[in-house]
């Protein structure tokens, strides 16, 4: 789990220098893949604010031996940090692959 954590540690630190260098992409899907675009990119946006304080929360009662504190709480962890990474991966694909600009 510490891996994890390190791991989307890192990978958070190199999403905010990314996007402070390039700024925001303009999502070019049309029909009816826009709404649900924008659906996916709210609701992971907000759960990938929310399981920040989850996550930090979980390890510290687990690293304090706080167990049935930790337990009670990391029900909710995990399935918001897996549906953060697995909508992560939905929304960089349609952004950057499925449908980028021309050029891109």
């Amino acid at each position: 789990m510490l891996l994890a954590l390190a791991c989307s540690t890192a990978f958070l630190v190199s999403y905010v220098i990314y996007h402070l260098q390039v700024g925001s992409v303009p999502f070019q899907g049309q029909g009816w893949i826009r709404p649900f675009y924008f659906t996916l990119l709210g609701t992971h946006t907000v759960l990938a604010v929310t399981v920040v304080p989850l996550a930090l929360v979980t390890l510290t009662r687990a690293l304090r031996g706080d167990f049935e504190r930790h337990r009670r709480i990391a029900r909710w962890t995990l399935p918001v940090w897996l549906y953060v990474s697995a909508t992560g991966v939905i929304v960089y694909f349609l952004l950057y692959h499925l449908y980028a600009a021309p050029g891109a």
